[in-house]
């Protein structure tokens, strides 16, 4: 149950939104749900590169076949942004529910026709063009979805808690991931050879669906989160107005919001899609070209699932850590170490050695981790309740697109271009360093009441004491 200022009188102070575990459960439930559907569908995608290659592109020009699949991958982070355009504007004015209800079942769809598409050798260009309208359809849904579910959670938790809730979305993700890139690895080892290119490759994909009705049953479940309520509730006026208004009130006053948010995208996402979409494919094909040793494709992947399942646990306990020291310590932690380990990292992934490869790997992962488990309570903190859904949005999507998205689609460039296999780690040092610049900016949200909105705890005894201490103030 989530009381508002309205229940004052009830036992709880005015102006002190009081949220209990139970409703709180459900929220993170909800929002996760979208974010494993999601991440499913990379994990698929990363891990069949190949398989996609072999399917939707001429069989007489493998490299041509692998940029067109990275390509494929890296048009749904070029229409992100117009999805958060769309979708960010559309849940500051109706609410959060309904819009993320929407992008999860787009997301959904999208991903469960892919699995229906025919290869090349059935309908020729026609294999790739529907490839990429069925990744337009993902991206532009995911523009709206993953911001949306920050908001969700963030606008939902306690201010004391938030670290710690807002770190369940990364679980869904590495979920999510982990999903995927173990149904795509385990479906060739139990399937014969013939059906595991033609048929059984698809089958992750069908899985989407399901998953995406979950999670619109899950959403429209739940009430409309508390900060927003307590907007509609003050603003009578809220049902005329317009979402450019947001959008312009956005770029004019809130552009260094969006800029320290931007920073943090580019240092946690190109960390991100580094570690969960170009290193399979670095690892089974780039390495050799670069003059390095691969291992067995098999054992690479099991490597990078096994790092994702303890990512999985490791999460919430920094972002319990967070709530407690601060979101800051962590991520300039992260930073500092992109910068200083990336070589290190790249030297050992190309030895050829199993036990160097689990190492390069598990130190991305826990870099990694330590964006995960903050940035989720970080970035909403950036802005007010009446733009926080456009706001996260826009500014989330403009930079993932622009330089984490399109880094399978880079790097194979760069790597098979110039025969040098430290493309990546020069990468990893530039969203380190940027990730350091944001944080100078940036005032730790941890333990603080969202930007415009009522201070939120967790039961009405932490209520009356907070108003007892005269500290109950609107952030």
């Amino acid at each position: 149950m989530t009381d508002t200022a309205e229940a004052g009188a009830g036992g709880t102070p005015p102006d002190i939104t009081v949220t209990d575990d139970a409703t709180m459960r459900r929220a993170v439930g909800a929002a996760a749900v979208g974010n494993i559907t999601e991440w499913f569908d990379f994990g698929v995608y990363a891990y069949l590169v190949t398989t996609i290659e072999n399917n939707f592109f001429p069989p007489d020009n493998p490299t041509l076949a692998q940029l067109g699949t990275f390509l494929g991958f890296a048009v749904s982070f070029l229409v992100r942004p117009l999805g958060g355009l769309f979708f960010g504007p559309l849940g500051d004015k109706i609410g959060r529910t309904k819009v993320l209800s929407i992008t999860v079942i787009m997301m959904a769809v999208g991903t469960f026709l892919l699995g229906f598409i025919p290869p090349y050798s059935a309908i020729g260009i026609w294999a790739p063009i529907l490839l990429i309208l069925c990744r337009v359809v993902q991206g532009f849904s995911t523009g709206g979805e993953y911001a949306g579910a920050m908001t969700f959670i963030a606008e939902y938790a306690p201010d004391r808690r938030r670290g710690f809730f807002g770190s369940f979305l990364e679980c869904g993700t590495f979920i999510g991931y982990a999903l995927g890139a173990t149904v795509a690895t385990v479906i060739p080892l139990v399937s014969t050879p013939e059906f595991a290119s033609t048929w059984a490759w698809r089958i992750p994909f069908f899985i989407a669906l399901p998953l995406g009705i979950v999670g619109v049953y899950l959403r429209v479940k739940l009430e409309e989160t508390p900060a927003f309520q307590t907007l509609l509730n003050e603003s009578e006026e809220r049902e005329g107005q317009q979402a450019g208004e947001g959008i312009k009130k956005l770029f004019v006053r809130y552009w260094p919001a969006m800029l320290t948010a931007g920073g943090l995208v580019v240092a946690w996402n190109i960390t991100n899609y580094m570690l969960t979409s170009y290193m399979p494919t670095f690892l089974e094909d780039n390495v050799t070209a670069v003059g390095g040793q691969a291992i067995d494709t098999t054992t690479s992947q099991v490597i990078q699932i096994v790092i994702l399942w303890i990512g999985v646990f490791i999460i919430p306990a920094l972002g319990m850590l967070s709530d407690r020291v601060g979101r800051k310590p962590l991520l300039i932690t992260g930073c500092i170490a992109l910068v200083v380990l990336a070589f290190p990292m790249l030297y050992i992934l190309q030895l050829g050695n199993v036990l160097a490869v689990t190492v390069g790997l598990a130190v991305m992962g826990l870099i990694l981790v330590l964006f995960a488990a903050t940035c989720p309570s970080t970035l909403p903190a950036q802005f007010p309740t009446e733009i926080r859904y456009g706001g996260l949005s826009i500014s989330f999507n403009i930079f993932v697109s622009a330089f984490a998205g399109t880094t399978s689609l880079i790097m194979t460039g760069l790597v098979l271009g110039t025969g040098w296999g430290y493309w990546p780690a020069v990468y990893l040092i530039f969203a380190g360093l940027v990730g350091v610049l944001a944080l100078l900016k940036l005032k730790d949200p941890a333990g603080r009441p969202l930007p415009g909105s009522n201070p939120s705890v967790s039961t009405p005894e932490e209520a009356r004491e907070l108003a007892a201490s005269g500290t109950a103030a609107r952030g």
